[in-house]
């Protein structure tokens, strides 16, 4: 397979109409691609909180409609990062509406296949963790190839997530991010770990630039199941583009099968 990762300069001199109508772009050159990834809430910004409440959008939205045909345009898998997400709340009052960080994924036919609501809020009672509605579906998409397992940035810290979406029939993690600068060091392990111990590739797309005052890691990387890292960025806005083997993930886990040894689950009996 070949994946590109688009690592988004989001700054906040650019309007989130005019960011949309070139991710689309980028998007449309990417032709002949297998996947592509964007990064997490790159319309507005990861930490743009102000913000959310003003760019939120349904499912349908602007963002989806603009992702849906260029996926199509280009005949790739997207997964189109995440966006803002003004669910439906029955009342009719947008205000009274919930906010989710929702990841959408598309067909090379531009059909929405995938929604993830981001599991694990970032915040610590404040911003994303108080603003946003917590997920509570683990979410897998099946191409030809492999078998996506789908998280967002700060549910990288949360290995159990991972080992369910393995439980799930993942092979290949794809995670959208909008990572610090300040954490970068973490950003690189916590993906390579998350591959050793799953024995799966993991695809890891951030944000460039400076947004709502917070310089970004940059830094996508591309881990395959044994760690290595077969491809990483730089700090600014970039195309990451790579080659891998999904079958290196079967033969892995054959030729080391540490999963096979586990005790412990959310099953195991405490006292």
């Amino acid at each position: 397979m070949r994946a590109s990762l688009l690592q988004i300069d989001v700054n906040d001199d650019e309007s989130v109409t005019s960011r949309r109508g070139r991710v689309a772009d980028l998007v449309r050159d990417q032709a002949g691609v297998d996947l592509v990834v964007l990064p997490e809430l790159w319309t507005t910004g990861a930490f743009a909180y102000d913000g959310f409440g003003a760019e939120a959008e349904p499912l349908d939205g602007p963002t989806h409609e603009a992702m849906s045909k260029a996926a199509s345009d280009a005949g790739v898998w997207l997964h189109a990062g995440s966006i803002p997400e003004r669910a439906a709340s029955g009342t009719g009052s947008a205000a009274e509406s919930p906010l989710y960080n929702t990841s959408l994924v598309y067909s090379p036919a531009g059909e929405l296949v995938a929604a993830y609501r981001k599991i694990h809020r970032f915040g610590f009672d404040k911003g994303e963790a108080v603003m946003m509605g917590a997920g509570t579906e683990l979410v897998t998409v099946r191409l030809p190839e492999t078998v996506l397992g789908v998280a967002t940035c700060y549910d990288l810290r949360f290995p159990e997530l991972f080992r369910g979406l393995v439980d799930a029939g993942a092979q290949t993690f794809v995670l959208p991010a909008g990572w610090p600068e300040r954490r970068r060091a973490h950003w690189t392990l916590l993906a390579q770990a998350r591959a050793v111990e799953n024995q799966a590739y993991v695809l890891a797309c951030g944000t460039a630039g400076t947004h709502a005052g917070v310089p970004q890691a940059g830094h996508s990387i591309v881990v395959d199941p044994w760690g290595e890292v077969l491809a990483e960025a730089g700090p600014g806005e970039e195309i990451l583009t790579v080659d891998f083997d999904p079958a290196k993930v079967a033969a892995t886990r054959e030729q080391f099968p540490a999963l096979k040894d586990r005790r412990l689950g959310l099953d195991t009996p405490t006292h």
